[in-house]
């Protein structure tokens, strides 16, 4: 039997060449972003002038994820495709490097000083990728898309730029709304546990002790000594509140609370929070904006913090 990748490897080399070529006057920039974050600054940056789809939808892991058929028909025929790097897509990162030989592909991520980035002991080598926790750092992918866009269509990089700084500011207003929100959780409160360590910049950023039950990646495994610690950590310290994530199965979350419960303690899930990919499409929660704003009122309010239920904004759905 061919091995799948090379199945794939061969597919993508019979594609690109019959697509190569910019976009056409007057039509917009067909681009293609693995995650929904990407995409969803590569829309905000590029606004009428891109074509932008997203590889992974709502609730779709992207440590696990691996390009299919009609995904590389898609990229073989954008005029641009962005990824995030730091080994985030780390199924498809010999697919990319092979493309990138041939196609307009840009990591994103890659470029962000590494005194920025956070490592990890069971990440060996390499960094966390999940930067899009805090606006701060986001603000610094969203620049590198904006110089991605107006390095593809240098014609309209004014728009870009202009289209960036009204998102930029947006962003600058989410970071106030979470510090100030996260600021209000009571001290012995803040703890932050879930079901893979996504949350470490969110952490960092906001002065909240975070526990993963699975490492920076999901394709590592949870063992029976890892979930037992945690529930130690639980009944000693009177923690009553954990988080699953919308990407990872509950699987992990459901056996601590069911261990606390075993020594008498009760913890209870104090929401669902986007970490790997947003909410539905076509929501509030299924833009960047909405993303964090959701995240950052489910934690505070279940946490403790007198937060607004429905966000920042206002706009967050009843009851998410």
């Amino acid at each position: 039997m061919i091995p799948r990748r090379t199945t794939l490897f061969a597919l993508a080399a019979a594609l690109v060449l019959p697509f190569a070529g910019p976009a056409l006057a007057g039509q917009p920039l067909k681009v293609v972003a693995t995650t929904g974050m990407i995409a969803d600054a590569a829309r905000q940056v590029g606004g009428d002038l891109v074509e932008v789809k997203a590889l992974m939808g709502p609730g779709v892991d992207p440590h696990s994820y691996r390009q299919t058929r009609t995904d590389i028909v898609a990229m073989t025929r954008a005029d641009l495709v962005l990824w995030h790097g730091l080994y985030l897509e780390a199924q498809m990162e010999n697919f990319f490097q092979d493309l990138g030989r041939k196609r307009n592909v840009v990591a994103v991520a890659d470029g962000l000083p590494h005194e920025l980035l956070r490592g990890h002991d069971s990440y060996a080598d390499k960094f966390d990728p999940h930067v899009w926790m805090t606006p701060v750092l986001w603000k610094k992918v969203v620049e590198q898309v904006q110089i991605a866009l107006s390095e593809t269509q240098p014609e309209n990089a004014d728009t870009f730029a202009a289209n960036a700084a009204v998102h930029l500011a947006d962003l600058d207003r989410l970071s106030d709304y979470a510090k100030a929100s996260m600021a209000l959780i009571p001290p012995e409160n803040r703890v932050l546990l879930t079901a893979h360590d996504a949350f470490g910049y969110f952490g960092v950023s906001y002065g909240i002790e975070v526990l993963g039950i699975q490492g920076i990646s999901t394709e590592s495994e949870a063992g029976l000594n890892r979930i037992k610690a945690l529930v130690d950590t639980l009944v000693e310290r009177g923690i009553t509140a954990v988080f699953v994530e919308s990407s990872v199965s509950d699987r992990n979350i459901r056996a601590v609370i069911e261990g606390a419960a075993a020594r008498g303690h009760t913890v209870s899930i104090g929401g669902e929070l986007y970490s790997d990919a947003m909410g539905p499409d076509g929501t509030y929660e299924g833009t960047y904006l909405g993303m964090i704003d959701h995240n950052v009122t489910v934690i505070a309010a279940a946490l403790g913090a007198d937060v607004p239920a429905r966000g920042m904004a206002g706009k967050l759905l009843a009851g998410s």
